[in-house]
């Protein structure tokens, strides 16, 4: 099914209960130095909508993230080409900074839909919706969350806001006083939020069902480029730097059947590449993910698998890395983060373990330009040259190395350290949590430092 024509955003609801209340669901502009799109859905606002309309509602989605409508460059809705694998570029237009970061010798944009373009559409929405979900990726993009809340007010001014996600949770003080919106601090299907949004939009709470919060809402897209795949939610481990316990507490994975209905619904609407959106695929495989990988190795579909987040390296036996190959894995980042194995933030990796890892996928036969290897940068106290030292270890394995840039995320261990190691008031303004300015990095963003780090990983591999 081919886009709808612009302005038009369509309502869908299960057969039978059209008469529900209408949820709007959005997915706000990118507001940053940089943006590139890895895939990218709002798999929290997902798993919303599609809960809300199995308890009778009916939903819709505006993505300023995605084409959304048919393209017409005469209507300022041309879009970037995407790359083989369905990322690629946003379309921007350049805003001046936040004033906090007005200090950055670089240029801000809004990235995403044309804002004209979205209030128009949000405009003719007919019937209107009688409830707006906003959610929010990164805490430090909250001002296209702001922004978004504010034009929803200004249209339906008694009409319930929603604000949810990474910003809303882990920087609730700080939204409870800038947004025009009611907060959603955690996973709508927590009892008390459950209940609260029904309460708030006036509505019976109906009953939850068993998937709730395991199930996405990926029809509402419309000729999608690519899609997600989430076997679970939450992560059993408590790596130093990352807030994935403060947003998501519990570690919940779904069925097998479940995840390969998925994946063969968005197939048959011809979806070819799927990305894994788990932050622990190769936790307990035998539940959910040994059955998918086994299943699609074995049946007609002609995809291509990646894994954008991080996998573990030390759960990369011969046996995991020949089904991920077998079921079509094609991109695949490891989450090396540091070659000082003495002295680790994330879960114990040994020098052995990763060195195994490394030859189990070049023995199951992935290429080196399918493994990207993921090395923190800009984490407080740390020492630049061992950086420098891990870049120079995977290139030497031929992989191509990434710097994961560090983001100082509340909720998560190291966020006090951040705060001691940083110039800025980390705590007090989520803009200043933004990894493109270094923000624990002494001396902050540096022009010159940015391209000597550009040409060391990308120099030739040995």
């Amino acid at each position: 099914m081919g886009r709808p024509a612009f302005p038009h955003i369509p309502w869908s609801a299960r057969p039978g209960r059209e008469h529900g209340p209408r949820v709007l669901g959005i997915n706000p502009w990118i507001t940053d130095f940089a943006a590139f799109n890895v895939w990218s859905r709002p798999a929290g606002l997902l798993a919303c909508l599609d809960m809300l309309r199995a308890a009778g509602a009916s939903v819709a989605l505006l993505d300023c993230l995605d084409p959304t409508w048919q393209a017409v460059p005469e209507q300022g809705l041309k879009w970037p080409r995407p790359g083989k694998y369905g990322t690629g570029h946003y379309p921007k237009e350049e805003i001046g900074p936040p004033a906090p970061l007005a200090f950055m010798d670089r240029r801000f944009s809004r990235y995403g839909l044309p804002r004209d373009r979205v209030l128009e559409a949000l405009a003719a929405i007919d019937p209107a919706p009688d409830a707006v979900l906003v959610t929010t990726i990164m805490t430090y993009w909250y001002p296209g969350a702001l922004d978004i809340l504010d034009v929803c007010a200004e249209l339906w001014p008694d009409v319930p806001r929603f604000l949810g996600g990474t910003y809303a949770t882990l920087c609730g003080d700080h939204a409870a006083r800038h947004a025009r919106a009611h907060l959603q601090q955690g996973p709508l299907e927590r009892p008390d939020n459950w209940s609260r949004f029904w309460e708030l939009i006036n509505f019976n709470t109906p009953q939850q069902l068993d998937k709730n919060g395991l199930s996405l809402a990926l029809d509402l897209y419309t000729d999608p480029a690519y899609s997600i795949v989430l076997g679970s939610r939450g992560c059993p481990f408590s790596c130093e730097y990352c807030a994935s316990n403060a947003l998501y507490p519990r570690f919940r994975q779904s069925t097998a059947e479940a995840v390969m209905a998925s994946i063969q619904s968005e197939y048959d609407r011809g979806v070819r590449d799927f990305a894994f959106y788990d932050d622990a695929l190769l936790v307990n495989p035998d539940r959910w993910l040994w059955p998918v990988l086994d299943g699609l190795a074995a049946s007609a579909m002609d995809l291509r698998l990646h894994t954008p987040n991080a996998m573990h390296i030390r759960h990369l036996t011969v046996d995991v890395c020949e089904r991920l190959k077998a079921a079509g894995l094609t991109t695949v980042r490891l989450g090396l983060e540091t070659t000082d194995f003495d002295h680790r933030h994330d879960v114990k990796l040994t020098r052995e373990q990763w060195e195994a890892g490394a030859r189990n996928l070049l023995d199951a036969g992935f290429d080196l330009d399918d493994i990207g290897v993921y090395i923190l940068f800009g984490l407080p106290g740390q020492d630049l040259g061992n950086v420098e030292e891990a870049v120079q270890h995977v290139r030497a394995y031929g992989f191509r190395p990434h710097l994961a840039h560090y983001t100082p995320i509340p909720g998560s261990p190291m966020f006090e350290t951040a705060c001691a190691a940083s110039p800025y008031p980390l705590e007090e303004e989520p803009l200043f949590q933004n990894n493109s300015i270094w923000p624990c990095v002494p001396g902050g963003f540096n022009w010159d430092e940015a391209k000597r780090w550009k040409r060391l990983l990308h120099a030739e591999r040995g």
